[in-house]
């Protein structure tokens, strides 16, 4: 794919006796197009633009300029060309898993004769599950698993094109590489065909348990996520069945920011109706991989029928600012923001949350982990709300304390959080790049 280079020049022209002079730039006169591929992020933008910044694949050459319209040729685009600078345009919607759950069964794997086998009233919640269908169900998950996940190499950038792109059901894996870019795709979470019932989840009560995250970003540093919809799409958990008392769980985590990565924006992006929104890291124990690093910056992203982990933190300088977070009704009980996890380092100021009349203010902080944040200048329902204050006076057995220790300084324009509302909603999210 070859791009021809224009070099603007002037053309001067006087317009019968009047004398007017019109100055026409370029050969027609016309504005170049803006090609979302070749921007990189600005620097000062969060932890993403530390050091020498996030520019993925804007340098690319122009073989490697790519525009896709089914999953195989995504994945094809990705392999081909190494670490080489790439852009991959996504041109209409993408769907990783067009043939159903039913292509990736194997021979044996029968769900009503699974749960007919794990019936805690049959099978206790003393033992994990073994026997010939869990493993029907573990290597049909491994054909879902080969097919959906596509793993992105880096000095990568993949953008949608136009307003109405998107990839369906896949597993984007960002995974120990360096330097890539995200924008304005529509991402809707994978659905996971064949979770795995685990009797002795969640205090020997049991509890189902799904495998895939929509985007992760693993052991890889420097990350610009950007004017993206991340959401669970045609397959809500709100229409997930119930067996054995608890959610048929389908989804993961929309957003993972795990093991050592580092300088990460996250930006003008729409997170809707689901559960695990983002995690930055995921274990208590991985300080020797985790500690220094998991710098994230989140700003202008709309988080809309939101449950938990928005984001929850584990070690990492977290920046979060300049979004709105709805929660529903239906999530009031057991919804909550900002999780504070073992040796984070929380800074969030400068946001907007909207609750439903009677919810608790106290629960938009959970505890973990015994870390100090900055929780400064929020606003809840269009009121100055002191998070850290009404947490510890609603949830007193979860004392938090004030001063995450650090003040960002790679921030763009903080907008007054009375304003956020309106600003995220029309400008975040997939298709509302200016």
């Amino acid at each position: 794919m070859r791009t021809r280079q224009w070099h603007a020049h002037a053309i001067t022209a006087v317009v019968g006796c009047t004398g007017l002079v019109l100055t026409l730039t370029g050969p027609t006169a016309q504005a170049k197009p803006r090609d979302l591929g070749r921007e990189a992020l600005a620097a000062g933008d969060g932890w993403g633009s530390e050091g020498a910044g996030t520019t993925g694949g804007s340098a690319a050459d122009a073989e490697h300029v790519y525009t896709v319209t089914t999953w195989a040729e995504f994945k094809a685009a990705l392999q081909d060309g190494g670490d080489a600078p790439k852009i991959i345009k996504v041109k209409g919607v993408i769907d990783a898993v067009s043939q159903g759950c039913e292509a990736f069964v194997t021979d044996g794997y029968d769900l009503q004769q699974y749960l007919k086998d794990y019936d805690p009233a049959v099978y206790g919640n003393d033992k994990v599950a073994m026997g010939p269908q869990e493993d029907a169900r573990v290597a049909s998950a491994a054909n879902q698993n080969a097919e959906i996940k596509a793993f992105i190499p880096g000095n990568t950038t993949i953008v949608g094109v136009g307003k109405n792109s998107a990839i369906l059901g896949a597993s984007l894996q960002i995974l120990g590489v360096s330097n890539v870019i995200l924008r304005n795709l529509t991402i809707e979470a994978p659905l996971d065909c064949f979770p795995k019932w685990d009797p002795t989840d969640d205090d020997n009560t049991g509890n189902w348990n799904s495998e895939y995250d929509t985007v992760v970003v693993y052991g890889t540093d420097h990350v610009w996520l950007d004017h993206n919809t991340f959401t669970d799409g045609r397959f809500p958990d709100s229409e997930r069945p119930v067996y054995f008392g608890k959610v048929f769980q389908q989804h993961d985590g929309l957003t993972d920011i795990v093991r050592g990565s580092n300088y990460v924006t996250v930006s003008w992006n729409r997170y809707e109706n689901h559960d695990k929104n983002m995690l930055i890291g995921n274990g208590d124990g991985l300080a020797a991989i985790d500690a220094g690093k998991l710098k994230v910056t989140m700003h202008h992203n709309r988080f809309d029928g939101i449950l938990q982990r928005s984001p929850r933190v584990r070690f990492g300088q977290v920046d979060v600012y300049n979004n709105h977070y709805v929660v529903n009704e239906e999530q009031q009980d057991d919804y909550y923001i900002f999780g504070v996890g073992i040796s984070s380092q929380l800074h969030a100021t400068d946001n907007a949350i909207t609750l439903p009349p009677g919810a608790s203010v106290g629960k938009a902080l959970k505890k973990w982990n015994e870390s100090p944040l900055t929780a400064e200048n929020n606003y809840v329902n269009g009121k100055r709300t002191d998070l850290i204050a009404v947490h510890n006076a609603e949830i007193p057995q979860e004392t938090l304390q004030s001063g995450a220790g650090w003040k960002p300084t790679l921030r763009t324009k903080v907008d007054h959080p009375k304003a956020v509302p309106g600003i995220v909603a029309h400008r975040a999210g997939a298709g509302r790049l200016r």
